[in-house]
């Protein structure tokens, strides 16, 4: 195996605006795993108080991505090119936790699984898991 990109993950939290407004945050990386974590604040929330699906849909998309950027090498960059999210239950606690792992890594796409749990106090329950391609491309796309 390949020796893991920590400075591709690194940057796509770093360097995407839209996550760092958001405040995601990576937790870890392993060889095709990722996981990440979102303190919730009232700027994630939906009309009812839930956290929105955006949101979720957001996280598992780019923590997803991240896991799939751990396998490339130098010079390729992850692209989204599609991803379905199941909403099982609706959200509401202090923070998101996701862990992103790529089910099948090739040349051009790679496909990854997101599961997103919502921590309520002492209590965890997954409230979506999500289906994610990813194209691979060179660094001039």
């Amino acid at each position: 195996m390949s020796e893991i990109n920590m400075g591709e993950v690194e940057r796509l939290f770093s360097s995407a605006p839209f996550i760092r407004e958001l405040g995601l945050e990576l937790v870890a990386v392993t060889q095709g795993e990722c996981r990440s974590r979102l303190v919730l604040a009232e700027r994630h929330l939906q009309q009812d108080g839930f956290v929105h699906a955006g949101v979720q849909g957001a996280m598992a998309d780019h923590t997803a991505g991240a896991a799939a950027a751990s396998l490339v090498p130098p010079g390729q960059r992850i692209l989204g090119a599609e991803y379905k999210i199941n909403l099982l239950r609706a959200a509401r606690g202090e923070a998101l936790l996701c862990t992103a792992r790529v089910i099948k890594a090739g040349r051009t796409l790679v496909v990854a699984e997101a599961e997103i749990r919502c921590r309520a106090g002492e209590d965890e329950k997954l409230v979506a898991k999500a289906m994610v391609t990813l194209a691979v491309v060179g660094e001039a796309v």
